[in-house]
């Protein structure tokens, strides 16, 4: 252990030396590396956390900068894929942490492969399908996760503890857990941070074994109108959810196998998945578009494909970005002009 490093978090005494060690010995899963993934995630880095993987879909623009703290201009510029620069941008804070990083949806299947792993899972996605598979994940694997969320200067957090908590779907019809969007109420750094720090410190308590400091509760706010609201939702547990109840059948983790397309929150851009994960080759798709007559861009992780007032972006794992449209037909036209 790296005394001098960590020698004011060894200070707290909640915390010490056996807490230290518990924290460099956990492995926690960030899905999600936008705004809330890259705040949590340097916090653990800096923390000391021994194993952090981190899975994202998107890469890194220049809307980004504004809030999503471990990217620079030149992330943007290369457009590189935010698993991939906030690893590495990671590794420069603190080279003894092992980070693995994942370029790709946060699916049912890429979850069930790397949940069952993992001691804590930190939400930082950006729609609600998604969380409730990381939910009946949780439930399935037995894995606590910590739901964040924040829009406008509002935000709100609250953990999951199998077997102990209510999960998210328990919640859905009692606690207002927002409906407004980036893409529709903008969004303000200083909530970010607020929602960071709750999540952070919950974190810190179960990676370190302090379970009886845990809130408990869900807690919202709002940084502009200065309210803060903390709610006890421990009655909410349902003994006929379909999540955790006593007859769990984990529903949100048996979607059909058909492509999938979703509006992506703020872009004006429309994410078009497989039925299937696939091993996209590059270099054969980049030699093909570039005969269509657009401007086509390539690093080693994807091919942008310009043409018109469009531009698709495609990733190796079969999924594309098609940016200039939020209409999911018009989307999928485009998409199947080119890949067929």
């Amino acid at each position: 252990m790296d005394q001098d490093r960590y020698s004011r978090q060894l200070l707290f005494r909640k915390i010490g030396e056996e807490g230290q060690r518990r924290l460099m010995d956990s492995h926690v899963l960030v899905i999600g590396a936008g705004a809330l993934g890259t705040g949590s995630a340097e916090i653990l880095v800096r923390a000391g956390v021994g194993t952090l993987t981190i899975l994202d879909r998107d890469y890194v623009e220049y809307s980004n900068l504004q809030r999503q703290q471990l990217y620079a201009e030149s992330d943007a510029k290369g457009r590189i894929p935010k698993a991939v620069a906030a690893r590495q941008r990671l590794s420069e804070i603190n080279s003894e942490v092992d980070i693995r990083a994942h370029v790709m949806d946060a699916t049912a299947e890429e979850l069930r492969e790397l949940a069952p792993d993992v001691d804590l899972m930190i939400d930082a996605t950006d729609n609600f399908e998604t969380r409730l598979v990381i939910n009946d994940i949780s439930q399935k694997y037995n894995v606590p996760w910590i739901y964040g969320a924040c829009v406008g200067s509002y935000g709100i957090s609250y953990m999951v503890i199998p077997g102990k908590t209510p999960c998210l779907n328990c919640l859905l019809n009692s606690v207002p857990l927002g409906g407004a969007t980036c893409d529709t109420a903008g969004i303000i750094a200083p909530a970010v941070h607020m929602v960071v720090a709750y999540q952070a410190a919950e974190a810190l308590k179960w990676l370190t074994g302090n379970h009886d400091a845990l809130r408990g509760e869900l807690v919202s706010f709002d940084v502009w109108t200065n309210q803060h609201t903390s709610i006890r939702v421990n009655r909410l547990k349902r003994s006929d959810c379909p999540s955790c109840g006593d007859r769990a059948a984990y529903p949100y983790l048996f979607q059909q196998p058909l492509s999938k397309a979703a509006v992506l929150c703020g872009r004006d851009t429309v994410q078009i998945r497989p039925p299937h994960r696939v091993e996209r080759d590059l270099e054969q798709l980049a030699a093909m578009l570039s005969m269509q007559g657009g401007l086509v861009e390539a690093n080693s992780f994807l091919v942008s494909f310009s043409l018109g007032e469009h531009r698709m972006v495609f990733f190796r794992d079969g999924r594309v970005l098609v940016h200039g449209t939020s209409d999911i037909a018009q989307a999928k036209s485009l998409y199947h002009r080119y890949l067929g």
